[in-house]
């Protein structure tokens, strides 16, 4: 019977652990003629990719089929991230919690942490309740932001975006709103766009912002959490999908997802007086298991979104209002700024393309895009 053989990666480290065998000063001994010293150097010694000198290690993939035939490995979902701990909802119903194995820690990536809410893990259990991740499965749904020049993932493997919106208390903020939808259109997830605190409005002062993102094929509802408005369609629209909410603080995620189900007794707040800014009440990214089926993130409060891995040129392509536009350009690498016979500022113009949505879009691009890339 053929042995079954476990995959070996090969991977970046982080320098701090990248030991080196061999002195920093070898090449000034090497010109100074000290040949008593270079006389005991180890002439075998040598630069490779598999050699000590190497940036990178090979570590053993414990993660899939790898570790199938290990019975002490239990496989999970996180639940949330705090610090060097995380929480894992075992396969067999127990939340552990669970330290990261160090060459995961070790490992040289452009993100913030190894291990997001959302992630599927294999864990060794350690006692009943306490575990240690030993490897994380491939992801797919991401939604992140760029946080200190680094990748900043809020939560992985969803299907939904949940764009969670106020009609008042703080008011509404459409060019955030269409920074979520770009990252949900470069990430493959199927944004909602959801307006909560209509109870507090007029909702016909919300007709033309619900008109221009419905125009556009993107799902619009409109909730109160207050007098329970459309809280059991967006029951029916989370069952059996793992969801993500996200929005700036304040907006009603927390007091939402209590009404979608009660007995959940997330914390909520209200919003401050004097700036009408919410309050941080999740702290943060929690995945939260539905009795009806599925699961919901609810996701720290954002006053800032900056997008992750989307480029200049890329931006118009993202939004459907622009789209159709891109290629009737004079220019193939138009921006859509200042350029002549530009077609996108021409269906601007003639009224084809929303006013405030090519705004928001200058907006993103002279204030994030651009203005990181003269940076760099």
């Amino acid at each position: 019977m053929a042995k079954n053989k476990r995959q070996k990666n090969r991977a970046s480290f982080k320098k701090k652990h990248q030991d080196r065998v061999r002195q920093s000063d070898f090449t000034r001994d090497f010109h100074a003629g000290d040949q008593e010293t270079l006389a005991d150097v180890d002439l075998s010694e040598r630069v490779s990719g598999k050699g000590e000198l190497t940036r990178k290690r090979t570590y053993v993939d414990l993660s899939g089929d790898n570790a199938s035939h290990l019975p002490d490995y239990i496989t999970g979902r996180v639940i949330s991230v705090h610090g060097l701990k995380s929480r894992v909802l075992g396969e067999d119903g127990v939340i552990y919690e669970c330290a990261l194995r160090q060459v995961l820690k070790s490992l040289n990536i452009d993100q913030r942490s190894a291990v997001v809410a959302g992630d599927h893990v294999r864990l060794r259990a350690a006692t009943s309740r306490d575990g240690m991740i030993e490897s994380v499965a491939p992801r797919q749904g991401i939604i992140s932001r760029t946080s200190r020049g680094q990748q900043h993932i809020l939560v992985a493997n969803v299907d939904y975006l949940l764009i969670i919106a106020s009609a008042a208390e703080p008011g509404i903020k459409p060019a955030l709103i269409d920074r979520f939808l770009l990252t949900a259109e470069h990430c493959g997830v199927k944004p909602v766009v959801v307006i909560n605190k209509t109870d507090l409005v007029n909702p016909t002062s919300l007709q033309q912002l619900v008109g221009v993102y419905a125009s556009l094929g993107y799902r619009v509802l409109l909730t109160s959490a207050e007098r329970n408005l459309n809280i059991e369609y967006l029951k029916a629209l989370l069952h059996n999908k793992q969801t993500a909410l996200a929005g700036q603080s304040g907006v009603g995620k927390s007091s939402l997802l209590n009404a979608i189900e009660p007995g959940l007794g997330l914390a909520v707040a209200s919003v401050s007086q004097d700036n009408e800014k919410g309050r941080h009440t999740t702290t943060a990214a929690q995945l939260i298991p539905l009795q009806s089926g599925g699961a919901v993130f609810d996701t720290p409060g954002i006053r800032q979104f900056q997008l992750w891995d989307i480029q200049a040129n890329e931006v118009a392509g993202l939004m459907p209002d622009l789209r159709p536009f891109v290629n009737s350009c004079r220019y193939t690498d138009c921006l859509h700024l200042n350029e002549d016979q530009c077609a996108i500022k021409d269906a601007v113009a003639d009224g084809k393309i929303d006013s405030r949505r090519y705004d928001s879009y200058c907006h993103l691009l002279e204030s994030d895009l651009l203005l990181g890339d003269l940076k760099n």
